[in-house]
């Protein structure tokens, strides 16, 4: 058999095997999340790619941008060493992301959980940094078709693969806190632009010359450093032994678990498409998705185009003002913005962290009813210029957005059983990739729609808001419908022991003789703080020149 461990007469499993990854006895479960966080904190960067926009759109012209005639096509563009790429252009980028992240997560999900995420890890260390490096060259040739190919589809296949690695992992390591272990790690994408924005503006400061803008330099050191730190934290991975429990803990009774919707079955990845809360939970995750992305991208011109010359104490409404103060408005938009990506990453922890104690369905029930009181409210405040309830309400929605992202996974281990949940996680990815559509078509084409018909820039985003209410009352509404999933669809004895051979699972006494060794081995505290320290270190440096932008909104 392909499962004899070695010395018994097979070969060795390949080091990138899932056999290799199973923890000894005494590994420290905490050594996991770091792990994640360091691969999770690379491909966040997704969220930061728009700090390139601008230098890109200028990368021939260097100090103006060479514009292209209108001869020149969105084809040509791809194509064309004549002429600078548009940043209308470069912004498909952003949605290439998300839509082959919510793809491969969806396509090779189930592949993953039999492979174990150190094989996925490194196959998204060689995507999202090898993609980057390739991006360079296209960069420094000026083809756009390869940016597009390098960034765009095979990083977008490295965020898909990296971003649900962790989950399946980090939920058996974690099953008295499934919604804290999710939410560390998906903290961490929301961080990853918190700590590459700044970076890249730095290193293509550096790199910039009379002929460079330094985009394609900085685009090779940034591919680099993240495929090392990937790689690291691919190889940092451990999956627990088969029957593992945290020290100490015993799992609740079937009855009372009933109570708070936690099945003690496993449905199989290929059973999902078919059962009624997978479509409920995929509503759930996409109208909550679709209110917070379409904000996000228009946060700083609503700020901007509502409170107008207010935001810097001249009493003038956007329209009235001079470029000097338009520029004034700006970096306190932009402070705003920085506000809201703080938000976001601290909603993803305390969001997440909280449904271990209310339950998935009540926390999103919180989410749904808070965040529509909240939308309903941003007409009004707007109306009376409160800034402070106006600000304060997309603090909090931001705060739910990055919640939803992180609870998620918990909520579908709670519905479906842990075995597979990283793939099923993938399909419901799916939801992301529509709401990254859905929400900013509403906000952008309803902003155009109400300046069409003549109404003032102060209120163009006043019926947006009611629209984004309507979306959350749907997700409310399937919410609510959730019902424990029916046995019907859970794997029998046979399939679930099936299941287990083909994901390698190992028991402890197997794990040894893998390890080569009968030794118990205790991690190191010195291990475990080292490893925090590697992720934590770039984190709180992020963090603080986040602070800084937000700062100026204060001023």
């Amino acid at each position: 058999m392909s499962d004899t461990a070695p010395g018994r007469g097979a070969a060795q499993p390949s080091l990138l095997s899932k056999e290799r990854t199973v923890a000894p006895p005494g590994f420290n479960r905490w050594l996991v999340p770091p792990a994640a966080l360091a691969i999770h904190l690379c491909i966040g960067m997704a969220y930061g790619f728009s700090v390139f926009w601008l230098p890109l759109s200028k990368a021939i012209g260097i100090k103006e941008a060479l514009k292209c005639g209108p001869e020149v096509g969105f084809f040509q563009q791809l194509f064309t060493t004549s002429c600078d790429w548009p940043i209308a252009t470069l912004g498909w980028m952003y949605t290439l992301f998300f839509v082959f992240l919510g793809l491969s997560a969806a396509i090779w999900g189930g592949w993953l959980e039999h492979a174990g995420p150190r094989k996925a890890g490194v196959i998204a260390a060689l995507c999202w940094g090898g993609g980057m490096l390739f991006s360079a060259l296209g960069i420094q040739q000026h083809q756009f078709w390869m940016m597009v190919l390098g960034s765009g589809i095979i990083g977008g296949i490295g965020l898909g693969l990296g971003y649900i690695s962790p989950v399946s992992t980090l939920i058996k390591w974690f099953p008295d806190r499934r919604g804290m272990a999710t939410g560390m790690a998906i903290m961490g994408f929301g961080g990853g632009a918190m700590i590459g924005s700044p970076l890249a503006a730095e290193l293509m400061k550096h790199f910039a010359t009379p002929t460079s803008v330094g985009v394609w330099e900085t685009f090779v050191v940034m591919g680099l450093l993240y495929l090392v730190a990937m790689l690291l934290g691919a190889f940092g991975y451990r999956v627990p032994a088969h029957g593992w429990k945290p020290e100490g803990w015993t799992p609740p009774a079937p009855q009372a678990t009933q109570k708070a919707m936690i099945t003690h079955g496993h449905v199989h990845v290929k059973k999902i498409w078919g059962i009624p809360q997978f479509w409920l939970v995929w509503m759930v995750l996409t109208m909550n998705v679709s209110a917070g992305i379409g904000v996000i991208g228009m946060a700083s011109p609503m700020l901007q185009e509502v409170f107008g010359g207010s935001l810097i104490g001249v009493p003038a409404k956007f329209g009235e003002l001079d470029k000097a103060q338009l520029t004034a408005i700006a970096g306190v938009a932009a402070g705003f913005a920085a506000l809201l990506s703080l938000f976001n990453i601290a909603g993803r922890f305390f969001w997440a962290s909280l449904s271990d104690a209310l339950g998935r369905k009540l926390t999103y029930t919180v989410f749904f009813i808070l965040g529509g009181m909240l939308y309903f409210s941003i007409p009004a405040s707007a109306a009376a210029g409160n800034k402070l309830l106006f600000v304060g309400a997309f603090c909090i929605i931001l705060s739910m957005y990055g919640g939803g992202f992180a609870t998620v996974p918990a909520y579908l281990a709670d519905l479906f059983g842990t075995q597979m949940v990283g793939a099923i996680h993938g399909r419901l990815l799916t939801a992301w990739a529509t709401a990254g559509i859905i929400g900013p078509v509403v906000v952008n084409y309803m902003r155009e729609y109400q300046l069409d018909l003549g109404i003032p820039r102060d209120q163009v985003y006043n019926q947006t808001m009611y629209i984004l209410v309507g979306m959350l009352v749907v997700g409310l509404i399937c919410n609510l419908l959730v019902r424990p999933v029916n046995p019907k669809y859970f794997m029998s004895d046979a399939e679930l022991a099936q299941e287990k051979r083909l994901a390698r699972e190992r028991d402890q006494e197997e794990s040894r003789h893998e390890q080569g060794t009968h030794t118990f081995h205790r991690s190191s505290t010195a291990v475990v703080v080292l490893a925090w320290l590697a992720v934590g270190l770039p984190l709180a440096w992020g963090v603080y020149r986040t602070f800084l932008s937000a700062a100026k909104f204060f001023h």
